[in-house]
């Protein structure tokens, strides 16, 4: 809400106000008469709020020149109040007539202090509407902070937001050169041992590099998807050898209208195959299970450790991190990951809340 909209409502608020006062005081005219000028000035100090001292000092924290600047205006706008009202009244009327003698007065009524002789006289004119004045000014800067405040929490928000995009990207693309370069080095050693392979293997390749590029830039993808992903991804590891692997993999999808972030999966398999030593096929084992419907996601997997650690390429390591960070943005509250290592094997489980 701008500046000139945020005036508006308040004018539009006090209008009502008044009005229903003078709904309420039986409709009567001279109300209006009388306390139209101060509704004008009413407005104007409004306006000073609105348009200058609120943004120009209290939103800047200048608090002591904006506590100076407001108290001059409230008392230079109550002096000119009954100034006015006086100058416009000067003319003959009712109130211009001649003044009651020395023996002339009201008759006794209410307002007669009997016991004094005198007329207790009403509120000073001035304090009435200092008094109005105040009451409007500060009630119009707490709906100036309040709705700056709103506006404060609302780029917070979408600055949040922001960055946490810019954040997800930036990891997404630190997945693609790391699955590239670990497909290319399997398509690799396939060449070396079976170059019959190779071309099965490119196959392979291509419906990844597919998915990669063109599905995972979506913020979501179908679940299916992923695990054809995965499917595609072992086989072409296991086209490395003639031998039978010792990988398990058991997918349960109930329904093919289950989303996901992509590739969240993917670096724990690709962190098996990697210190698993799945090549020495006995004693070595790789198990992965999907289980997923429309509340929720469940993977697990585990792999077994060799007792004497293996010596594998430094590239890469940023799989299992970019997994939890990426948790942590699409899945906030919404996600649990265990892991836990012994000296005999490596299981990691997730859990992921869907509907939260």
């Amino acid at each position: 809400m701008n500046q000139l909209k945020r005036f508006l409502f308040q004018v539009v608020l006090w209008l009502v106000i008044w009005l229903t006062s003078w709904f309420f005081l039986g409709e009567d005219f001279q109300f209006l008469k009388e306390n139209g000028l101060a509704f004008v000035f009413q407005i104007l100090v409004i306006s000073v709020l609105v348009f200058y001292t609120a943004p120009a000092l209290l939103f800047k924290k200048k608090y002591l020149l904006f506590a100076l600047i407001s108290i001059g205006v409230l008392l230079l706008c109550t002096f000119l109040v009954p100034d006015i009202a006086a100058a416009q009244g000067s003319g003959i009327g009712p109130e211009s007539g001649p003044r009651p003698g020395p023996g002339m007065g009201p008759p006794p009524g209410p307002d007669m202090d009997i016991s004094r002789g005198m007329q207790r006289k009403p509120p000073p004119k001035f304090l009435i509407n200092l008094l109005m004045l105040s009451i409007s000014y500060i009630a119009a800067t707490f709906i100036e902070t309040f709705l700056f405040a709103q506006k404060k929490e609302e780029e917070i928000i979408v600055n949040k937001n922001e960055a946490l995009q810019t954040e997800l990207k930036l990891l997404k693309s630190q997945i693609n050169p790391h699955f590239l370069f670990n497909s290319l080095n399997n398509i690799y050693a396939l060449s070396v041992i079976d170059s019959g392979k190779t071309q099965q293997s490119i196959g392979y390749l291509s419906d990844m590099l597919r998915y990669v590029l063109y599905e995972c830039e979506q913020e979501l993808v179908p679940l299916e998807k992923e695990i054809t992903y995965i499917t595609n991804y072992i086989k072409l590891f296991e086209l490395k050898s003639s031998k039978k692997y010792p990988i398990e993999v058991d997918f349960k999808v109930t329904s093919q209208n289950i989303k996901i972030a992509p590739m969240l999966f993917i670096p724990f398999m690709e962190n098996a195959l990697k210190h698993g030593n799945i090549e020495k096929i006995k004693d070595v084992f790789i198990r992965m299970k999907i289980d997923a419907d429309k509340d929720r996601v469940l993977f697990e997997i585990e792999n077994s450790k060799p007792q004497v650690p293996v010596v594998k390429d430094e590239v890469g390591g940023i799989g299992i991190e970019n997994v939890k960070k990426r948790l942590a943005i699409v899945y906030p509250n919404r996600h649990e990951l265990l892991i836990n290592e012994t000296s005999q094997a490596f299981k990691v489980n997730l859990k992921i809340d869907l509907n939260g």
